[in-house]
């Protein structure tokens, strides 16, 4: 206990002495885990709100009315009987004209200026939730198809895609960003070290002298390493925390996209981050510490000046 005490006692001293030099590790370890924890919160809440898009509506049929244009009587029912069966189709309802003017004066409630029109124009809808909605594409074109009765097709599915093929991309990036950037954070974290072995070499080599192993010299070096990594991974994820939270805050009055992350989520994401500041603190110094204790078994010498 007493030799435990005595290693992190040697840590903190270490901090002390090199302060200005471990602000710049912690800071790169900050700045680094901030962008890699920011991209993923940013692919979360895409993640999020495309998974609630999905199970949505995701193709609407306008109608033209019937009984005019030489469109059927019983059309509308005839279509919508139709589209059910289709094996594309998970669920399919039709909306007819009333229905679609209430719908309206909820979107645009307190508009006076779009609410004045004539509610007969608003035409009758088949709203249609998909099985998957790869499969947008081929409904869109069956309906098209119907020019007699379907007077115009819309999908959200391209728009769906798209945040597919952005939050794709943000998870390479964000993992990409992870790398390069605690790779970054490593290799200052070594320099650290190191700049912190050379400043106390003779107390160093005395501890050789007088038989300490390499392990005993290390441990208080890896302790600062730990440290540092686990500060900056730390404070990254408060800050990142901290500015989503404000985020979703500022997102409340949308109603259209979700900017709230669940708890969980960050619990178990922040919880991984700083279990990866501490082995990339850890990493760093023993990167840090290994040619200098190969060299110093070797010749004796005091510690090299490059890295």
């Amino acid at each position: 206990m007493s030799r435990l005490i005595f290693l992190m006692k040697e840590a903190m001293i270490s901090l002390r002495r090199n302060l200005l030099i471990v602000a710049g590790a912690v800071l790169a370890v900050f700045i680094s885990l901030s962008l890699a924890f920011g991209a993923l919160v940013v692919n979360e809440i895409l993640r999020v709100n495309t998974l609630a898009w999905q199970e949505g509506v995701h193709v609407i049929a306008f109608l033209w009315d019937e009984g005019e244009n030489g469109v059927p009587v019983d059309a509308h029912f005839s279509l919508l009987s139709s589209v059910e069966g289709w094996e594309e189709v998970r669920e399919a309802r039709y909306v007819n004209k009333s229905e679609a003017w209430l719908e309206y004066q909820e979107l645009f409630a307190g508009q006076e200026e779009l609410l004045d029109i004539d509610p007969t124009i608003l035409p009758a809808s088949i709203r249609i939730e998909l099985e998957d909605i790869d499969f947008h594409s081929s409904v869109r074109f069956r309906l098209e198809q119907q020019q007699q009765t379907v007077r115009e097709v819309r999908t959200a599915a391209e728009s769906i895609e798209q945040l597919q093929n952005l939050s794709n991309f943000l998870n390479i990036f964000g993992l990409g960003m992870a790398i390069v950037l605690g790779l970054a954070a490593v290799v200052l974290i070594a320099n650290t070290i190191r700049l912190a072995i050379y400043s106390r070499r003779d107390e160093v080599s005395i501890m050789k002298l007088v038989g300490a192993s390499n392990w005993f010299i290390r441990v208080p070096f890896l302790m600062e390493g730990l440290i540092e990594g686990l500060v900056g991974a730390a404070l990254a994820v408060f800050f990142v925390w901290l500015g989503s939270t404000n985020l979703a805050r500022a997102g409340e009055g949308f109603s259209l996209i979700r900017l709230e992350v669940a708890r969980e989520w960050f619990f178990q994401w922040g919880l991984l981050f700083l279990i990866f500041g501490a082995v990339a603190g850890i990493i760093g110094s023993m990167l840090g510490l290994s040619r200098y204790l190969r060299d110093a078994d070797g010749t004796g010498a005091d510690i090299p000046t490059g890295f």
